[in-house]
């Protein structure tokens, strides 16, 4: 069985992961993404629920595949 905060948590620490990796602030993906930096740092903390439109925003100034969340 899925557990959902398990999924938003992980999906959160390989988003933290990829942006350090990259040197991006979550000012800077959220600019890049069209989102809040607020709303990246609660999907960040697995405290959001994402939407698959916002996840691929995500992913593309990442350089990631929807894959890798999961």
């Amino acid at each position: 069985m899925v557990n959902e905060t398990d999924v938003l948590n992980n999906i959160g620490k390989i988003i933290i992961q990829r942006r350090k990796e990259l040197g991006i602030t979550q000012e800077d993906l959220a600019y890049s993404a069209n989102v809040d930096r607020t709303y990246i740092g609660y999907i960040e903390n697995g405290k959001q629920n994402i939407s698959i439109s916002i996840l691929c925003k995500i992913a593309n100034v990442l350089n990631l595949n929807m894959k890798d969340f999961f």
